[in-house]
């Protein structure tokens, strides 16, 4: 299975108020954007109209890929409130 398909079998309780927050400001200064290559649900895009990094938490698959690369410490990665979130059904 590649991960484009495992939106076949996923849902989501999306909660009102994001349970990842961006710092823009840290962003910024980032030369790589690691981000936006590595998320497997694309919620990180570079807006180069902005100059800053639009995230869509919205779809997150929760896997952590972000916090582990982003090497400057610009995330506050926090699980959604109980409930909320991405869910799995693989029937």
């Amino acid at each position: 299975m590649v991960v484009d398909d495992l939106f076949k079998f996923t849902s989501f309780m999306v909660h009102e108020e994001p349970s990842i927050r961006v710092n823009q400001s840290t962003c910024a200064g980032c030369d790589h954007k690691a981000c936006t290559f590595v998320c497997p649900a694309r919620c990180y895009q570079w807006n180069e109209e902005r100059r800053r990094i639009d995230f869509a938490y919205e779809q997150c698959l929760e896997c952590g890929t972000c916090l582990l690369i982003c090497d400057r410490g610009a995330l506050d990665w926090n699980y959604p409130v109980g409930g909320f979130g991405v869910r799995f059904r693989l029937t």
